[in-house]
């Protein structure tokens, strides 16, 4: 395929391009989920061809913050199963996954890398008990036509203390009320900042990409 037919393909809604695109601008939970269902088969082929950094970093951070063995973890935004399957490898056995797209939590089925599943979306109330996991981690869904700021507020509820929250957030929604959120949850006691990364660019293959953080949260 040429460049022109790449560009073509991603404008109409191929490809990697064409469903970023399509779901930063979604305006409905439905409508993100439909985009994911149709994406799913793919997904992990094309965001590997444009470099995408958040679940290894995501990894990275939660091996060097949450001791090995500890569970259960959520992984909150789980798509196909990517660091789920990760984190077996690097000795958490016990993962469940939440994604708001059934066709994606189907891809990661397949990898029998998860011990729960859950089909529903973030940033409203969540079916579990307050403190359920030891860990929760949350790759690329803080971010454009995902979940805003308000999510966090679910996440700590089910962290337990002394557990550990990792997330990524892109640049313009931690400046946008993500941050102050963050502190209010400090100031109040309920968690503690434990680490922050520089801005960094998720999907380096990417012609222009938002820069993004990664953020660690202990909950106390």
């Amino acid at each position: 395929m040429n460049w022109k037919n790449q560009k073509r393909f991603a404008m109409t809604g191929g490809g990697h391009e064409g469903f970023l695109g399509a779901v930063y601008e979604a305006k409905k939970p439905a409508d993100v989920a439909a985009l994911y269902d149709k994406w799913a088969a793919t997904y992990e082929a094309e965001m590997a061809q444009a470099g995408y950094r958040h679940p290894s970093i995501c990894l990275a951070l939660l091996a060097r913050h949450l001791p090995r063995g500890d569970a259960p973890i959520l992984d909150a935004g789980a798509g196909t199963g990517l660091i789920g399957e990760w984190l077996r490898i690097a000795g958490y056995p016990e993962v469940e996954a939440l994604d708001i797209s059934e066709g994606m939590l189907a891809v990661a089925r397949l990898k029998q890398c998860y011990t729960g599943f859950h089909c529903m979306a973030l940033g409203g109330a969540l079916p579990f008990a307050d403190g359920a996991y030891a860990g929760i981690v949350s790759a690329g869904v803080f971010t454009s036509g995902h979940v805003g700021p308000e999510g966090l507020d679910e996440l700590v509820r089910i962290c337990r203390r002394g557990g550990v929250i990792v997330l990524t957030v892109k640049g313009t929604l931690w400046d946008g009320g993500f941050s102050a959120r963050v502190d209010a949850f400090a100031k109040a006691g309920r968690v503690m900042l434990a680490e922050v990364t520089e801005p960094y660019v998720s999907m380096p293959g990417e012609v222009a990409t938002t820069p993004s953080r990664a953020v660690v949260l202990k909950v106390v």
